[in-house]
């Protein structure tokens, strides 16, 4: 879905990210690599090929939109160090003129020499592309004349039918002056939001994005 917003345009895509037009640059929040790995290695049941599809997905936004930028909202890794990650690293290897920048979560909680070895660019807390400022949490106080857009909550809303059938979806979740994107990895769960009256609520709806009231 293309949208015109804070005078920029975005593109809303089905696997949970924004490609924002006019710079080039691809939005991505909680992909939480390597939670399948660290699943299975604490013996608990997760499905082998999730990781496989965060992969997929990734590479189809590039090839579709080839931006010069993707930019990570945190939670790119999650927690301890497993092979999964030299698997993304190899992955960011077939992209050189692409750059990969992370803002780091609460889950990015690698050693500095790791990320450092990588082809990210780190930046801490926080980026700023005008008209947007992108983090990892909500930030407190957002800055005049900017925008804040950012992930950590894995958002969702409950649609409910005329049969009293109800639907939990992830979506995309504008305010006055912040918007929470989805958690883009396929191994995580929702949050539910409660949009206020001017929100503006996009759902992911298998190969769709839809807006809702």
């Amino acid at each position: 879905m293309r949208i015109n917003f804070q005078g920029q345009q975005l593109q809303l895509h089905a696997h949970k990210a924004i490609y924002w037009e006019d710079a080039q640059s691809l939005l991505i929040a909680d992909l939480h690599l390597g939670k399948v790995e660290h699943f299975r290695k604490n013996g608990l049941a997760a499905p082998a090929s999730a990781a496989q599809v965060n992969y997929e997905r990734l590479a189809d936004l590039i090839q579709q939109f080839s931006p010069q930028r993707v930019l990570f909202l945190g939670d790119l890794f999650h927690s301890r160090l497993n092979y999964s990650w030299e698997q993304f690293c190899r992955f960011l290897l077939d992209f050189p003129s692409i750059g990969f920048e992370l803002i780091k979560g609460n889950h990015d909680i690698l050693p500095e020499a790791i990320y450092q070895s990588s082809a990210l660019t780190i930046h801490p807390e926080t980026l700023t592309i005008p008209p947007f400022i992108l983090s990892h949490y909500p930030l407190e106080e957002v800055p005049a004349g900017l925008y804040n857009f950012y992930g950590h909550l894995h958002p969702g809303v409950v649609l409910e039918g005329l049969g009293k059938q109800r639907l939990k979806l992830p979506c995309f979740h504008f305010g006055p002056r912040q918007g929470v994107l989805p958690a883009f990895g396929v191994f995580t769960g929702l949050s539910l939001v409660r949009p206020q009256a001017d929100d503006r609520v996009f759902v992911v709806a298998e190969d769709e994005v839809l807006e809702v009231n």
